[in-house]
């Protein structure tokens, strides 16, 4: 019995801990999009894995900051570690103990602080920041590696190797280091692994134009993974299992009696550990690849460029080629996932972006604190491209249109299942009917979540006002047990896949979801809800403000704008390109392209003050936990 429940208990940790990575790798083979239907088995997205620039980028940035940061902590880690153990007893402890304080630091105040002490001193942050982080990072694993194989080594025999004329260096290649090699690679492997896994202190220290594979995949599944990450965390999955297995296969020794030899002289034998061997190899030979591609790339930047901050999967790659092919203009191009995070970045200064693509209330927030330039629109002629309308609507947070370029907008609605629901869906109550119990998904955000219950009951989704915002709150805490799941991108596969019949959701993910299902329908309640806007502007402190203006003069081109929108698929405020839409049904879509009625129900989000946002997350905070 006892046995049978050991191996019960022991599958069924095997099984939470692999079956994600399962679900994973059969993911990897679904030739559908969507995480909730199998489209049957494909390889395509391994392919197109290999043929993604920004995923291959940020692949070879890995490996080489990894190879490099392992390569130099490694050195400094064992020299290092030799002068600790000439130190005296009381000094040895100390150090020791000062070594192991950035191993026991949470990783996100080490992250912080790298990040202030180059700020500090003027760096610029990129790859050189990130290679330096993680040499920091990793020199006490270093340490730690070596020191043990240090205290094992017997003193006698340098010694003895210097009495016979040995020099110092000499006597220590020769007598030291072969008894030290085992914890050397030991070293080097683990603070090659730390480097390739780390995120916290990458996302603190990297500048524009950079990413690790951490921190591209963050990004991924910030805004929705694509089926090419799937594919790449199976190969990475592999990659580690592999050299994991290599590392933990160490050949037996053989008896020493049975090979002929005393036990002083099997002492004597210095092995070859080949179990660290082979994979350290392994990892130089695809290091190696990923430091010739960085060399390669940095050594063809161009002296024009601009530096470009946008949202994850906003602009269609070829449209960058194609800037750069015409212009002879270099883009740097970086990406981020919420306003809120890319907020910070501008306000610190730490980083000169030229150009940014913030939504509605955020460019009223930084244009009310001065972090915003004023656009030279002479330099942007393809501005008459834009609807007229959405240029009134941007009035709102830009009142005289100075400050930003409309580059997609959108709106909030009801997603639902014509199948699941049987009557006229007009209106945000159908959110609080009973009979929906447990088929309602809700946007997993305060100020979505709040403008739903604000709507509903005639008020501005931008209200200040306490009453209404208790009114709204208690609305929501009421709706709760009806709710099946607050969420973000989750709702285009939970709908998909029939999982809900109702559900909160933008209007670009709306065409999608349709495409992916027939029976999806989507709706602007009578009552009105957001019209969100997302706009180009140029920081105060940009660098190339000249090329930054060229860039955006370049995507209001109505064949550049129609590229960008087939390829996010949210609406295009660009009345030439929509003009340009071949489908007729895309083009008069008023899922994309609300009529004029609808848009006049419609409100922009505002930025409300510190104080009101901090009160509609105190009350949104009441509603998730109640």
């Amino acid at each position: 019995m006892k046995k049978t429940a050991r191996n019960i208990y022991l599958g069924f940790i095997l099984f939470l801990m692999y079956a994600p990575i399962a679900t994973l790798v059969v993911l990897s083979f679904n030739s559908s999009k969507s995480r909730s239907k199998w489209g049957g088995f494909t390889l395509k997205w391994y392919s197109s894995l290999f043929q993604d620039d920004a995923i291959m980028s940020a692949l070879y940035n890995t490996l080489a900051i990894a190879f490099l940061s392992a390569l130099i902590a490694t050195i400094i880690g064992t020299c290092a570690s030799l002068g600790i153990t000439a130190m005296k007893a009381k000094w040895r402890t100390v150090i020791m103990g000062i070594t192991n304080i950035p191993v026991l630091n949470s990783d996100i105040v080490t992250g912080i602080s790298l990040m202030l002490l180059f700020i500090a001193f003027r760096f610029t942050l990129g790859f050189s920041t990130i290679l330096i982080a993680h040499i920091t990072f990793n020199i006490p694993y270093a340490i730690l590696s070596v020191m043990p194989k240090l205290k094992q080594t017997n003193k006698s025999t340098y010694e003895a190797a210097r009495d016979l004329g040995a020099g110092p260096f000499q006597a220590f290649m020769k007598v030291v280091f072969p008894d030290i090699l085992p914890g050397v690679l030991s070293g080097f492997l683990m603070t090659f692994t730390m480097s390739l896994d780390d995120f916290i202190i990458t996302h603190f220290t990297k500048g524009p134009g950079v990413d690790t594979l951490s921190t591209k995949i963050y990004s991924e599944v910030r805004k929705g993974i694509r089926p090419e990450m799937y594919a790449l965390s199976t190969l990475l999955f592999l990659s580690v299992m592999v050299i994991m297995i290599l590392m933990n296969t160490s050949p037996k020794e053989t008896d020493s009696k049975k090979a002929g030899s005393t036990s002083k002289d099997f002492k004597r034998k210095r092995k070859i550990p080949w179990h660290q061997v082979i994979p350290a190899g392994f990892i130089l030979l695809i290091a190696v690849t990923g430091l010739v591609h960085h060399v390669r790339t940095t050594g063809s930047v161009s002296e024009e460029q601009v530096i470009v901050y946008n949202w994850g999967e906003y602009i269609d790659p070829d449209v960058l080629d194609i800037f750069e092919e015409e212009t002879g203009i270099q883009v740097i191009y970086e990406e981020y996932e919420t306003n809120e995070i890319m907020y910070p970045k501008i306000l610190s200064g730490a980083i000169a972006y030229d150009v940014v693509c913030p939504s509605d209330y955020m460019i009223q927030r930084m244009r009310e604190n001065g972090l915003l330039s004023k656009l030279n629109l002479d330099n942007i002629p393809n501005l008459k491209n834009i609807d007229p309308a959405y240029l009134t609507q941007s009035q709102s947070f830009d009142p005289d249109n100075e400050y930003s370029v409309p580059y997609c907008v959108g709106t909030i609605g009801i997603l639902y299942n014509k199948n699941m629901v049987d009557e006229p869906v007009d209106s945000w109550n159908i959110l609080w009917d009973e009979k929906y119990k447990d088929r309602i998904l809700m946007q997993d955000s305060v100020r979505d979540a709040f403008a739903v219950a604000l709507k509903r009951k005639g008020y501005s989704l931008n209200s200040v006002e306490v009453d209404e915002l208790i009114q709204a709150k208690d609305d929501l805490i009421a709706q709760k047990p009806l709710v099946q799941a607050y969420v973000v991108d989750q709702v285009r596969d939970k709908m998909i896949g029939n999982e809900a019949a109702l559900g909160v959701i933008y209007s670009g993910e709306a065409l999608y979801t349709q495409r992916e299902n027939p029976a999806l329908e989507y709706v602007i309640p009578k009552e009105g809800s957001n019209i969100w806007i997302d706009s180009w502007v140029i920081p105060s402190n940009a660098k190339n403000k000249e090329n930054a203006e060229k860039f955006i003069n370049f995507l209001c081109r109505p064949d550049i704008a129609l590229m960008n929108f087939e390829y996010i698929t949210y609406a295009t405020p660009n009345a030439a390109a929509r003009a340009l839409i071949e489908d007729e049904s895309i083009r008069n879509s008023e899922t994309l392209f609300p009529s004029d009625k609808d848009l006049a129900r419609c409100e922009t989000f505002r930025f409300l003050g510190d104080e009101a946002d901090s009160y509609y997350n105190e009350l949104w905070n009441k509603v998730k936990s109640n």
